[in-house]
């Protein structure tokens, strides 16, 4: 089977990536031919083998026809832009490929450009078209019923595909000494963006550290604020108690997310933060804002509410020492990414190239224009 992926490629080492990147490597060890192209601003000297950075669209496009998929499945993430429709559109029109689409969203359903998008919109019409749309949420799967897909057409999968950390990542020495010499250690891992409301962390340390004088906060990733964050640090009294760490590989920052007490995600809106799934996995406790659709085990607080994100850490950092847990690698590859190769399988039998399943929906690339 040849599959190609399209969406942004690490660096940085985002959800989307990261989701990307473990997609990528199950494909190739269940034997299929796999092809990345990414979407995102690439920063790296190098690009990896079957890996391509075209500069445009029609770029884009080119590559699609050369490669002649069997099974085209595009990840986007925020919110819809006319680009990421006009592309989701044109992989519908690449012969014999079936195709897939990955929203990871977590605002965007319940954003006015979200509520607005109904059957008749261009957006739901361009929806219908792609053979399988996949659910990151159940928030994402109504918001695509809202929007004229036939529930036949929409799977429910997390982007969670397990761990595949060993813990013997080696960090470097300014973050090894960071992590050895406070206690608590708060971390957080995603982007410096808005939304992920960064200044309350920041408030809440120096809230915290009346009663933790050695605690520490750990910011790990990249992003539009990067360099007004850095400035607030330099100017804040708990200054040798902040690290922004920048944009880190997976594995060292997983390597944090073990070492540290507690996980915090205080985003103002979330969907199914992997950051959070793999605390979970690697028994670091996690707080994070009530989003409605937290999974089981996170300590939740209001969005905004610096008091109630002081007054949960300090309720984990007064808690006993209990044994450290060790992570359920019974499934490595995890169910969620078993459940996408599934997906393709049943999408390219349509096309006389798989062994198993049946291509349903072949027919919404013939839907009218509304």
């Amino acid at each position: 089977m040849k599959v190609v992926l399209i969406g942004p490629y690490p660096p940085p080492h985002g959800g989307v990536q990261t989701h990307l990147v473990a997609l990528q490597q199950f494909l190739t060890r269940q034997g299929a031919d796999v092809s990345v192209i990414n979407v995102a601003r690439h920063t790296g000297k190098a690009s990896p083998p079957g890996v391509f950075f075209p500069s445009s669209s029609l770029g884009v496009l080119q590559l699609l026809f050369r490669l002649r998929p069997d099974v085209i499945h595009y990840h986007a993430g925020g919110t819809l832009p006319a680009r990421v429709l006009g592309l989701a559109l044109a992989t519908t029109l690449v012969p014999r490929a079936a195709t897939v689409f990955t929203f990871h969203s977590g605002g965007f359903p319940t954003s006015a450009e979200g509520r607005s998008v109904g059957p008749t919109s261009l957006t739901g019409f361009i929806l219908r078209r792609i053979d399988r749309l996949i659910a990151v949420n159940p928030e994402l799967a109504a918001w695509y019923a809202q929007a004229g897909v036939s529930p036949s057409h929409v799977e429910q999968i997390s982007p969670f595909g397990g761990l595949a950390d060993d813990g013997k990542a080696e960090l470097p020495a300014a973050l090894e000494n960071f992590l050895r010499s406070h206690s608590p250690v708060i971390a957080t891992v995603g982007l410096l963006e808005p939304e992920y409301d960064l200044e309350l962390q920041i408030a809440a340390l120096g809230q915290l550290r009346r009663h933790f004088p050695r605690a520490g906060l750990v910011m790990v990733g990249s992003g539009s604020l990067a360099n007004s964050l850095r400035a607030r640090v330099e100017g804040d009294s708990s200054r040798d108690h902040l690290l922004l760490t920048g944009d880190l590989p997976h594995q060292i920052a997983l390597q944090i997310i073990r070492r540290s007490d507690v996980l915090a995600r205080t985003t103002w809106y979330d969907g199914d933060a992997l950051s959070v799934r793999e605390a979970l996995a690697l028994g670091t406790p996690v707080i994070a804002s009530d989003t409605g659709m937290r999974p089981a085990g996170v300590v939740t607080i209001p969005p905004r509410d610096r008091d109630a994100l002081v007054t949960a850490i300090t309720a984990i950092a007064r808690r006993p020492a209990s044994p450290s847990v060790t992570p359920d690698r019974s499934e490595p590859d995890g169910r969620a990414l078993r459940a996408v190769f599934r997906v393709y399988q049943s999408l390219a039998l349509g096309n006389g190239r798989a062994v198993d399943g049946a291509l349903a929906g072949s027919t919404q690339k013939n839907a009218p224009i509304p």
